[in-house]
C-alpha cells in the first residue's frame, strides 16, 4: 500500500469522513440511493472492488454462488463467451472461460478500515468498543430523540459536548469514571487533536485511527453528520455536530482505558514507523476482481439479453394505431409496482391508455397539513421546493390510539395506562394476530391527507408566504408545470374525458422503513398530494386557456382526477370527486370498476411471492389477504418494494404492450415523434438516474452485502428514538434495506432503454456531465431504441454500438397462467430466489 506523510488537518478529516459515511436521513426521510455514493467518480467495479478492499464489504457474489448459477442455467454459457469476447477479445476466449469456471483463487479478506485501532485488542487486550460504545450509543440516542423517551435531554439546546458538560457539572452521577477524561472534558483547550494526542501519539497516524472508529459504528455517526448538514430531517430540531460526537467517544476512550489499565497504556502509535499508510490509496485490482467482473456483467447480461430480444421484437412491429375512442387514460408513477397494474387494467379495459412520469408530477412542493406544526417535503430529493400548499380544511378528525398519547409518557398517568389499558391493549393484539384491521397507529398511505379536505392551491398573492416559501403557485407556473408534464410524457392531444393522476403511497403496520415503500419521487412519502396539485392545475380554465395558445387544447369536457394506489394493501382511493360532470361521474363509476378488476387481478401476482397465500384459492380472497398483510402488526413483509427492480422503458407505451416483464421495470412515458430533436427528453431522463438508478443500487448492494450494506433482518429491530433502527438498545445503527425487502431481488445495475435515434440520446446524455457520468462509468447500463429501424443500440465506451440479442423469444398465449404456474423459491439465497423471477414473455393484446 502506498506510503505517505499524512499532516493532520481536522477540518479536512472531517470532511473526508462525511464523504464516505452513509448518508441515510432519519426514517421520516428514507428515500433510496446509491450506498456507494463517494464512489460513483470512479468506473463501476473499480468503485466497488475499491470500496470493497477499503471498507470489508461484499460487492459482488463469490466464485461459487455465480458457477453454481450457471450450472442450473441462470448464466448461459453463450452469454459468458459473449462477455469475455467485448471485454479480452476473441483470442482469450478459452484462456478466460477456463478461469472462469474452474480457475483457483484465493479469496483474502483483510480490510483497510480497523487496522489500526484492533491493535488495542493486540497490545493491551482491551475491547474498545465493548467498553465504550453501550455508553455513547445511550447518549446519542437520548440526545436525538424524537419522541419515545419521557423526558428530553438535559440542556439539549446548547449542543452535545455543552449539555454534557452542563450534566457533569450539576449532577450527582457522571459518564466517565475516571478524573482525567472528566477533567479534558473541562479543559479550554479541547480538541480532537489534543485527545488523539493522548490515544494514538503519532500524527500522521491521526486520521486512519477516526475513521477506523467511525467506521465501527458508521450508522450512527453516518446520520450525525446527516443531520448536521440537513437539520430539517428533525421535527424535533437538534443542534449537533459529528466533530462534538467524535470529541465525545474520544473522552469515552481515554476513561474506559483509565479505568481497565490504569498507567499501564501508552499511545497507541507510539513505536510506530514515522509515516503511515494512507487507506485511500489507489487498489490495485487483481486477477480475482477481473474475473468477478466477467462473472457479474454475464449475470447481468444473461437477463438483460431476454429482455432485448422482447424489446428489439416488438421495435421492429409497426405501431397500430387505435381505431376506437379510448376510455380513459390514467398517468402513473415510474415506479417499477405500478409496471402490472398497468398491464392488468389494459387486460381489462384494452381501451384505456395508461402513462408514466416521476409521481411527484412536476409538483416541487412542501406540504404543511391542517394544523400541522411540520411541513414535509414531497419532490426528490435533490430538488429544493419553493411553494408550500397547506391543507386548509378537513372532513373528519384525525384517529389517535390513546396509548400513544402524551399523557401515557407521564409518570403518574403511564402507570394508570398500563395497568388499565395495557391488559386491554394485549388482548386487542391477540385479536389482531387473527383479525388485523387498519388502526390509527398504523402508517396509512391515505392519512396523510383528509380525502376530502381542501387545499390551497392558487396563489392570487406573490406576497403571501411562509417560512420564505410561497403559497400556492400562480398561473403562469402551473402553466410550465402542466406543459411540461404532458409534453415529456407525450400527451399533447387525444384527450378522454377522464384522465387519471394515480400517485402511490404505501400502508404497514410493522415496518420502521415504511418511507422506503412510499414515492421516491416525492422523498419517500405518498404522492396523492401531488397528485391533486397537478389535476388542479389541469382543470384550471385560465391554465387551459394559455395551453391553448401554446398549442395544447384540452377539451372542455375533459377533467383530471387525481387518485393513489396503495401498493401494500392493492386500493385505489379516488379524491375530488365532487368537481365531476354528471357524465363524467357516470363513467367514473364504470372505471371504477375496471380499477378494481385490475387490482383484483394485481393482488394475485403480488400473492405468488408470499408463501402464506395459497395463489389457487378466490381472487377477492386473495386480495382481502393482501389487504391484512398490510395492516398485520405480525407481518414483516406487507409487500416486497422494489425487489426485483431491473429495468427502466423511456419510450411509448404501446411499443412494449405484450411484453411480459414481471414487474422489474420503471416506465416512463415518451413519444419522440413529438420531440424529433430531444429538446425534452433531456427533461425526461434527468431526474430518472438519480430517482430510479439509486433505488437500483441501494438494492444491489444491501443484496450483495445484507449485513454491513444492509439493515439485516428486520425481526430484531428496535427503533432507536425514532430515528433510524438497531438490532439492541446498545447497537449501531442500520443503514441499508432489511433481508425481507431485498430477499427475491437479483443484484443487477439498471438497464435503461430510450426509445429514440441513438446520436439523439448520446446529444442528450452528453448535455448534462452528472447524467452522462451515470452511464458513461457503467452505474447504469443504456440502450437506445432505434425508432428508424427498431435496432439496439449499447451505450459503451463513450459511443452506441449496434446490439443483436441472441435468446430465443419466449410466447405465451395465456400470460395469466404462467404467473399461477411461476415457481416458488424455497429459500432466500440466490441460488434459489432467482428461481421465482418469471423470464421475459411476449404475449398478445388488444389495442
Amino acid at each position: 500500500m502506498e506510503t505517505t506523510e499524512i499532516h493532520f488537518n481536522e477540518g479536512y478529516t472531517l470532511e473526508h469522513l462525511v464523504h464516505y459515511l452513509p448518508s441515510q436521513l432519519t426514517l421520516k426521510d428514507f428515500v433510496h440511493h446509491n450506498s456507494l455514493h463517494s464512489f460513483q467518480d470512479k468506473e463501476f467495479f473499480d468503485g466497488i472492488f475499491s470500496a470493497s478492499k477499503i471498507f470489508g464489504i461484499q460487492v459482488t457474489f463469490n466464485l461459487n454462488e455465480y458457477r453454481k448459477l450457471h450450472r442450473q442455467g441462470r448464466i448461459r454459457m453463450e452469454i459468458i463467451d459473449r462477455v469475455i469476447i467485448q471485454q479480452k477479445g476473441t483470442s482469450n476466449l478459452n484462456e478466460y472461460r477456463q478461469k472462469m469456471l474452474s480457475g483457483s483463487y484465493n479469496h483474502d479478506y483483510d480490510p483497510r478500515i480497523g487496522r489500526l485501532r484492533e491493535n488495542w485488542k493486540g497490545q493491551y487486550k482491551v475491547n474498545l468498543d465493548d467498553l465504550v460504545q453501550p455508553l455513547l450509543f445511550r447518549i446519542i440516542g437520548s440526545y436525538l430523540d424524537q419522541g419515545i423517551a419521557i423526558w428530553h435531554f438535559p440542556f439539549e439546546d446548547k449542543g452535545l459536548i455543552n449539555a454534557v458538560k452542563i450534566l457533569e457539572e450539576n449532577s450527582m452521577t457522571s459518564f466517565f469514571k475516571t478524573k482525567r477524561a472528566k477533567a479534558l472534558l473541562f479543559s479550554r483547550d479541547l480538541s480532537i487533536e489534543k485527545l488523539l494526542e493522548i490515544l494514538v501519539g503519532n500524527s500522521s497516524y491521526y486520521e486512519n485511527y477516526l475513521f477506523d472508529q467511525q467506521f465501527a459504528h458508521k450508522g450512527w455517526s453516518g446520520l450525525v453528520a446527516a443531520i448536521e448538514s440537513t437539520p430539517e430531517t428533525l421535527f424535533y430540531r437538534k443542534k449537533v455536530h459529528l466533530k462534538d460526537f467524535i470529541l465525545l467517544e474520544l473522552l469515552l476512550e481515554i476513561d474506559a482505558l483509565d479505568k481497565t489499565l490504569g498507567k499501564r497504556w501508552k499511545p497507541l502509535a507510539t513505536n510506530y514507523q514515522n509515516h503511515a499508510d494512507s487507506y485511500f490509496a489507489k487498489v490495485e485490482q487483481e486477477e480475482l476482481q477481473e474475473i468477478l467482473k466477467l462473472w457479474q456483467e454475464a449475470f447481468e447480461w444473461d437477463y438483460y439479453d431476454e429482455v432485448l430480444s422482447g424489446v428489439g421484437h416488438l421495435a421492429k412491429t409497426n405501431r397500430i394505431p387505435t381505431r376506437e375512442k379510448q376510455s380513459f387514460q390514467a398517468l402513473f408513477c415510474v415506479d417499477d409496482r405500478e409496471c402490472s397494474l398497468r398491464r392488468h387494467l389494459e387486460f381489462v379495459d384494452p381501451k384505456c391508455e395508461t402513462l408514466g412520469a416521476p409521481g411527484y408530477y412536476g409538483a416541487a412542493i412542501y406540504f404543511q397539513p391542517y394544523k400541522a406544526q411540520f411541513f414535509e417535503k414531497n419532490c426528490p430529493v435533490a430538488i429544493t421546493p419553493k411553494h408550500l400548499i397547506k391543507e386548509i380544511e378537513v372532513s373528519k378528525e384525525r384517529g389517535n390510539e390513546i396509548l400513544h398519547s402524551k399523557e401515557s409518557h407521564t409518570f403518574f398517568k403511564g402507570f394508570l395506562y398500563g395497568i388499565s389499558l395495557g391488559l386491554w391493549s394485549g388482548f386487542r393484539m391477540i385479536h389482531d394476530l387473527f383479525s388485523p384491521k387498519m388502526r390509527p397507529d398504523i402508517a396509512d398511505a391515505f392519512s396523510h391527507m383528509d380525502i376530502n379536505g381542501k387545499l390551497k392551491i392558487e396563489n392570487t398573492d406573490p406576497n403571501e408566504k411562509e417560512n420564505g416559501l410561497q403559497v400556492g403557485y400562480r398561473i403562469e407556473e402551473m402553466v410550465d408545470i402542466v406543459e411540461s408534464l404532458l409534453k415529456g410524457v407525450g400527451l399533447v392531444d387525444n384527450f378522454t374525458d377522464l384522465v387519471y393522476v394515480v400517485a402511490h403511497g404505501s400502508s404497514s403496520a410493522n415496518n420502521p422503513h415504511h418511507g422506503a415503500h412510499d414515492c421516491g419521487a416525492c422523498s419517500g412519502r405518498p404522492g396523492a398530494i401531488n397528485a391533486r396539485v397537478f389535476a388542479f392545475m389541469a382543470n384550471h380554465d385560465k391554465v387551459r386557456m394559455v395551453l391553448e395558445t401554446n398549442g395544447i387544447i384540452i377539451p372542455d369536457k375533459t377533467q383530471f382526477i387525481p387518485a393513489m394506489h396503495d401498493t401494500a394493501s392493492d386500493e385505489v382511493g379516488f379524491y375530488d370527486e365532487d368537481i365531476l360532470f354528471p357524465e363524467n361521474a357516470r363513467q367514473h363509476n364504470l372505471h371504477r370498476e375496471t380499477f378494481e378488476n385490475a387490482l383484483d387481478i394485481n393482488a394475485k401476482e403480488r400473492a405468488r411471492r408470499f408463501a402464506s397465500i395459497d395463489i389457487s384459492k378466490d381472487i377477492k380472497y386473495i386480495r382481502k389477504e393482501i389487504k391484512k398483510r398490510s395492516v398485520s402488526y405480525f407481518e414483516p413483509r406487507p409487500e416486497l418494494g422494489h425487489g426485483s427492480n431491473a429495468l427502466c422503458h423511456v419510450g411509448a407505451r404501446d411499443k412494449i404492450k405484450g411484453l411480459f416483464l414481471d414487474r422489474r421495470a420503471f416506465l416512463q412515458s415518451y413519444d419522440y415523434r413529438t420531440d424529433p430533436d430531444g429538446e425534452v427528453l433531456l427533461q425526461v431522463l434527468s431526474p430518472l438516474p438519480a430517482v430510479c438508478g439509486g433505488i437500483n443500487l441501494e438494492y444491489y448492494f444491501s443484496r450483495m452485502d445484507i449485513e454491513k450494506m444492509g439493515a439485516g433482518t428486520k425481526l430484531p429491530h428496535n427503533v432507536m428514538g425514532l430515528i433510524g433502527v438497531a438490532n439492541s438498545s446498545d447497537g449501531d445503527l442500520r443503514p441499508g434495506l432489511p433481508l425481507q425487502m431485498i430477499e427475491n431481488h437479483d443484484p443487477v445495475r439498471l438497464l435503461m432503454m430510450v426509445e429514440h435515434r441513438p446520436e439523439i440520446v448520446l446529444k442528450t446524455i452528453k448535455s448534462s456531465k452528472a447524467m452522462y457520468d451515470w452511464f458513461d462509468k457503467g452505474w447504469l447500463h443504456l440502450v437506445a431504441i432505434s425508432p428508424d429501424d427498431g435496432n439496439l443500440y449499447h451505450f459503451h465506451e463513450g459511443a452506441f454500438i449496434l446490439y443483436v440479442p441472441i435468446s430465443k423469444i419466449s410466447e405465451t398465449n395465456d400470460i395469466l397462467k404462467v404467473i399461477e404456474t411461476a415457481e416458488e423459491m424455497e429459500t432466500n439465497h440466490i441460488i434459489d430466489a432467482t428461481k421465482e423471477n418469471i423470464p421475459v414473455y411476449v404475449y398478445p393484446h388488444k389495442n
